[in-house]
């Protein structure tokens, strides 16, 4: 009897410490972060007791889709306004005008500190080494980046850099202008092909597909010793995946059921075995090439050797980092690469004048020739209009940073564990920082250099933040120029009527419908 009563007692303590233990790690954690923060003089709508603002944010989301909805009945449903911030993302806009700059919220049991104040992310650039990728959110877009370079934190991260980055500087990327005009070449003869077949003056072109397979193409011959062909099935897996995990509402979604299997996760899973077996079968093939024989050492051969020559890692790790990091280029180094180059012939066919203005540039530093690795410096006009393009349709739409420790922000005293979100679209946006016409396509502003287009030029990252900046940023620019100056030397193009302005978010912004245009030759 004395026995069984010491069994249940023990099993209640048991019970009971499991429980505190929980409610620590949840309520209690995010209770006390929140105290630390509002005790500053921080402000933020109130959370509820489990789901923290998820109800709020739920509510507002459905509030503005039913008010778009009903807008689509007006004489002008399709109005091209280049601030979709508070329409993909109302909430943020709401709690920014009502709480300011800087203001907490919270999903679940996890607390946020949203910033788009300049002078705080002057500071996040310079607590870098205070400052990691959010390790929840790591969690969720693991089966599309793994552990790569763009999640990893720490050692780890610092580790893949030293890989990775190196084929990425500046003098790198001059190696590789031959192939990215290749593969422009190839793309503007299937577009001449096209007008053409329709009557040799002018068609209609959808330009988002055409610019994906062009970016891939790009890709795969600097960086994987490939044509796009080969890896077509990893880029087509990869976007089926992307189109998943974003359907999921990763970013912000309540972390108490996370752990619960559904038919989403099990597509998500499959998918992302999938990529995995195609990538290494990739790999595979590579390293028996160079048992034969190995020329050139391109980004797959550096990340091949640098995982597999590293000590600390076994073999199973090694093969985990190699997957991850081809996925992670797979998908960055192509998919915001081509997005970017869609925006831009979206604003330039909305502005012929701009046209022209690169099209002299163009004859007058290149001549008859292709831009080549010198010439690409002096395309002026061509980067202004490029640097105003991020400024609007950001590669990426956030920063997000976790407090790795107590870190001081501006006047704040971050507490560790509190995640940092900067919404860079509204950042680029500021008409303290950027003037009246901050919404509007303006590329002239840069014309003096981005320390001269803003009054906080920290205010402008398009690439992110710190040591954590965008590594292929010399690479993409380059692609860009050598493919809106062979576009427009050629062609002038304008929007098509079926053309419909509809931003929409899916990891990155994507226009939802395409770009539609009207292509004739000059």
């Amino acid at each position: 009897m004395e026995l069984e009563l010491l069994g249940r007692t023990l099993g209640a303590v048991v019970v009971v410490s499991l429980l505190f233990h929980l409610c620590n790690r949840t309520w209690l954690k995010a209770w006390r972060l929140r105290n630390k923060l509002l005790s500053q003089g921080v402000r933020g709508p109130a959370p509820s007791l489990l789901y923290g603002n998820l109800p709020e944010m739920q509510r507002i989301e459905a509030e503005t889709r039913a008010k778009r909805d009903l807008g689509h009945g007006c004489d002008d449903p399709n109005p091209i306004a280049h601030d979709y911030t508070s329409t993909l993302f109302p909430y943020f806009e709401r709690w920014r005008k009502q709480y300011g700059p800087v203001y907490m919220y919270s999903t679940g049991f996890r607390q946020h500190l949203y910033v788009t104040k300049p002078e705080f992310v002057k500071d996040m650039n310079q607590c870098a080494d205070l400052l990691g990728k959010p390790s929840y959110l790591t969690k969720r877009l693991s089966p599309m980046m793994g552990n790569s370079i763009t999640r990893a934190n720490g050692s780890l991260w610092a580790q893949q850099r030293k890989i990775v980055a190196p084929e990425f500087f500046a003098d790198k990327v001059k190696g590789m202008v031959g192939p990215m005009v290749e593969s422009a070449e190839t793309l503007l003869c299937s577009w001449e092909t096209r007008i053409d077949a329709g009557g040799g003056e002018s068609v209609e072109i959808e330009v988002t597909e055409d610019l994906t397979v062009f970016s891939a193409e790009v890709l795969s011959r600097t960086s994987f010793g490939s044509s796009y062909v080969k890896g077509k099935e990893i880029y087509s897996k990869l976007k089926s995946l992307q189109h998943a995990i974003s359907h999921q509402n990763f970013l912000f979604t309540n972390n108490f059921f996370s752990f619960l299997p559904s038919r989403k996760k099990r597509e998500i899973s499959s998918l992302e075995q999938e990529v995995g077996s195609l990538i290494w079968n990739t790999v595979e093939d590579r390293r028996r090439e160079c048992l034969e024989k190995c020329s050139h050492k391109d980004l797959l051969q550096l990340i091949l050797e640098g995982s597999f020559s590293d000590e600390m890692l076994d073999s199973e790790s090694s093969k985990r980092l190699v997957i991850d990091n081809c996925k992670n280029i797979y998908f960055a180094g192509h998919e915001s690469t081509a997005l970017t180059a869609s925006w831009c012939v979206m604003l330039l066919a909305q502005h012929p004048e701009w046209q022209s203005r690169i099209r002299e540039e163009v004859a007058r530093v290149c001549g008859s020739r292709h831009p080549d690795a010198d010439s690409l410096a002096r395309l002026r006009t061509v980067t202004i209009v490029i640097q105003e393009v991020l400024r609007l349709y950001p590669t990426a739409v956030f920063v997000s940073r976790e407090a790795l420790q107590d870190v001081r922000i501006g006047n704040l005293q971050v507490p560790k564990n509190t995640c940092l979100w900067t919404l860079i679209p509204t950042l680029h946006r500021d008409p303290d920082v950027w003037g009246q016409d901050a919404n509007e396509f303006n590329p002239q502003r840069f014309v003096n250099g981005i320390s001269k287009a803003c009054k906080y030029p920290q205010a402008y990252v398009p690439f992110g933040l710190g040591p954590r900046t965008c590594l292929g940023q010399h690479f993409a620019m380059a692609e860009l120029k050598i493919l809106l100056s062979l576009i427009i030397s050629r062609y002038t193009f304008s929007l098509s009527p079926r053309y419909r302005h509809s931003p929409a978010f899916r990891m990155l912004v994507v226009p939802e419908h395409g770009v539609h245009i009207i292509i004739r030759k000059i």
